[in-house]
């Protein structure tokens, strides 16, 4: 068994165990965009907003560029889209059994 492997998707998991960082990854699925737009869009407070992006860019899941006056934040690829999108996905949709599935 390889633990490192684990040992690495656990992290990544850990990273997105945060609602507001699932939604940043969502909302950067849809494409790049600056602070203040990700904080608008979640209505939550810009610092906030920041700070997850601090830990999103240093688990190398986003990066960001400078245009302008401004950094702006991008998916370095867009598996931790589905990651995410999937784990919304199965969290909102009714819950069954494995009996129920099977007949």
């Amino acid at each position: 068994m390889a633990h490192e492997e684990f040992a690495a998707a656990g992290e990544l998991l850990s990273v997105l165990s945060a609602p507001v960082r699932l939604a940043i990854i969502l909302r950067l699925a849809e494409g790049p965009a600056a602070v203040h737009q990700l904080a608008d869009g979640l209505d939550e407070p810009q610092p906030l907003i920041s700070q997850h992006l601090r830990i999103l860019r240093s688990a190398r899941l986003i990066r960001a560029s400078v245009r302008g006056r401004e950094r702006i934040y991008e998916l370095v690829d867009d598996h931790v889209a589905h990651i995410a999108r999937d784990a919304v996905r199965h969290t909102t949709e009714p819950q069954t059994t494995i009996e129920e599935k099977t007949s």
